[in-house]
């Protein structure tokens, strides 16, 4: 992540440097794009250091959201700085013309190029992160690798668009290629920041867990014998592989209150054992004929047991 923020930054100084330079809007954009970028980085970096806290009696499902509040802001940071300065020299190119007499254009398509071949070598390794993680299904849930495969594809071709804009407006002398090359930047980092900003979103305020492991707890606790009917079941991602389990269940009767808390002990780590992010498991346990078994120690608490 480092080497990636450093890179990012080396970047952004070069694309900045060679689109005041050249006057040209669509590097000046791709700057924008590059810091943005840059800014990203350093909330990923504090979203994978500060996730990783233990719980605490503060926080007493531990910190795991954290990935989730991080790309949420860089979700904000790549629509407003990338997003909105691409929108802004799209308009003022159109609205003033261009330079034609295109001075510091070939060192600054150099440029592109050469970011074109290092944001090309980072959206390869992230996507074999990806794939060592289990492919897009699994791999794609972490929000920190989402935002970084994003924003190196949105790299890719926001310096692609960048250099066809350039060049077109060389050969044309239209500036208008140029600019329409800086709304399309625009365009691109505000649909990339809609996305990642949806899905931090979703997360953030509480998302279920995923449909088959919610399919799994609840197929294991109608299994059970002595559970004789399954009245709610609620879920929520708590962090990344981690989940809390929360089910209301009617047990068949007969069962004394020794009965009822040996019973919900075993399974709820029946319930960890079958699904590993379910770190923390609660039950609401009740037995028609013997309503005091409701109050037992067992009915609430974390995995394994109250």
């Amino acid at each position: 992540m480092l080497v990636a923020l450093t890179a990012n930054l080396v970047i952004a100084v070069a694309k900045a440097v060679g689109g005041i330079f050249a006057h040209s809007p669509a590097l000046l954009s791709e700057a924008a794009h590059s810091v943005a970028d840059s800014l990203n980085e350093v909330f990923l970096l504090a979203a994978l250091r500060r996730s990783r806290r233990p719980a605490d009696a503060r926080h007493p499902f531990g910190y795991g959201k954290e990935r989730f509040f991080w790309s949420l802001l860089a979700a904000v940071g790549i629509f407003v700085m990338g997003g909105c300065f691409s929108f802004f020299q799209g308009f003022e190119a159109l609205r003033g013309g261009g330079e034609e007499q295109f001075r510091g254009y070939v060192v600054g398509m150099i440029v592109l190029g050469v970011a074109f071949v290092a944001e090309g070598l980072s959206l390869v390794r992230a996507l074999r992160q990806v794939r060592r993680q289990g492919g897009l299904a699994s791999g794609m849930r972490d929000p920190a690798l989402r935002t970084v495969v994003a924003e190196d594809a949105t790299a890719v071709l926001g310096v692609t668009l960048a250099f066809a804009g350039m060049a077109l407006h060389m050969v044309t002398g239209q500036v208008v290629w140029e600019a329409s090359a800086s709304l399309a930047i625009g365009a691109l980092l505000v649909y990339v920041a809609y996305r990642l900003g949806r899905e931090a979103r979703d997360q953030l305020i509480g998302e279920a867990a995923d449909p088959e492991a919610d399919a799994r707890i609840r197929a294991l606790l109608a299994a059970q014998p002595e559970i004789d009917s399954v009245e709610a079941l609620f879920t929520m991602k708590t962090g990344l592989d981690t989940a809390l389990v929360a089910a209301r269940v009617d047990l068949v009767p007969g069962l004394d209150s020794e009965e009822v808390e040996e019973v919900a002990v075993r399974i709820k780590r029946a319930v960890g054992d079958e699904v590993d992010e379910a770190d923390q498991i609660f039950l609401d346990v009740t037995e028609r004929s013997a309503q005091e078994a409701y109050g037992s120690p067992a009915a609430t608490g974390e995995r394994g047991g109250a």
